[in-house]
């Protein structure tokens, strides 16, 4: 049977999947809520 805990002990996370965390919270997403945010913002200037 597999031991769990065991297993557990030898876990260690990819870096690869820490660097690309670290690259994806460092960066300033643009989602569709700051888009039409902006939009809107354009169009009251006019």
């Amino acid at each position: 049977m597999i031991d769990f805990d065991e297993e557990l002990k030898k876990y260690v996370p990819s870096m690869e999947i820490s660097e690309a965390e670290e690259a994806v919270m460092s960066r300033e997403i643009t989602d569709a809520a700051d888009v039409i945010e902006k939009i809107l913002q354009e169009k009251k200037e006019l």
